[in-house]
């Protein structure tokens, strides 16, 4: 077996999980942290050999946080439900996590695929994320819901690529869309964090541009153009409640 945990957040994910518990089959443990699903995602886990944690939602950053305590070998992969390794990827992070004196955590490149259809660019196109970390050097950071793991050393980079389909159908891209936009405004008034009028009105077609200019999302044809869309929207839609909040918080 591999000295390596997998590290899974889930919340009803039961028709999906199973593809991430078994990307790394012979992974010396996989721990997924259930945040209260009312479907079998806890049933199908464990029946696949998963320690499952059954536990309440903090937010993002502080879930993977807790995820990540609860591991218990020098290596840790972080996948979500809806990710898969890629064969190449699979044989890269055996070399890599048997390898001496290499890196202490690895970026892994990310492939999105949209309703069925992989993306070639814009801001849905490939990224890459450090998913692979040594325990003891890797912490979550960033900002609720956008979480990103830091670590202290050195970072390489692994051939292959991780399968990702983040939404099962258009209804449920839109409802992350609202999921996410309200998280945003909570985070923002936390921070004292303001929004103005410009920001409403140039942020979402700035975005617009990036996406299917800069970034190439010309090349996905009409699905590019519509996740630019949509992208511009999220962005319209997060700022224009924030500052629909601090207008109303002045009244």
């Amino acid at each position: 077996m591999l000295p390596i945990s997998v590290s899974i957040i889930a919340c009803n994910e039961a028709d999906r999980i199973s593809g991430a518990i078994e990307s790394l089959p012979d992974a010396s443990e996989v721990v997924v942290v259930d945040s209260g699903s009312t479907d079998n995602t806890v049933d199908v886990a464990r029946s696949l050999g998963a320690r499952v944690i059954e536990t309440d939602w903090p937010g993002h950053i502080r879930q993977k946080n807790r995820a990540l305590q609860m591991c218990q070998q020098e290596w840790v992969l972080f996948l979500d439900a809806d990710e898969r390794l890629n064969a190449e990827l699979v044989s890269a992070v055996h070399q890599a996590i048997t390898r001496e004196n290499g890196p202490v955590a690895y970026r892994m490149r990310r492939r999105n695929c949209y309703l069925g259809i992989p993306i070639k660019a814009g801001s849905f196109g490939p990224q890459w994320h450090i998913r692979l970390a040594r325990r003891e050097v890797a912490v979550w950071g960033g900002e609720d819901p956008h979480d990103r793991l830091m670590v202290t050393g050195v970072v390489g980079k692994l051939p292959g690529h991780i399968e990702h389909n983040p939404y099962r159908h258009f209804s449920e891209h839109l409802e992350t869309m609202e999921a996410y936009s309200a998280r945003f405004v909570e985070v923002s008034l936390e921070k004292g964090r303001r929004a103005r009028l410009v920001d409403v009105l140039f942020r979402p077609p700035w975005h617009f541009f990036r996406s299917m200019v800069i970034q190439a999302g010309w090349r996905d044809g009409v699905v590019g153009v519509l996740l630019a869309w949509l992208a511009s929207a999220y962005v319209a839609l997060k700022w224009t409640r924030l500052w629909l909040a601090k207008s109303m918080a002045e009244r």
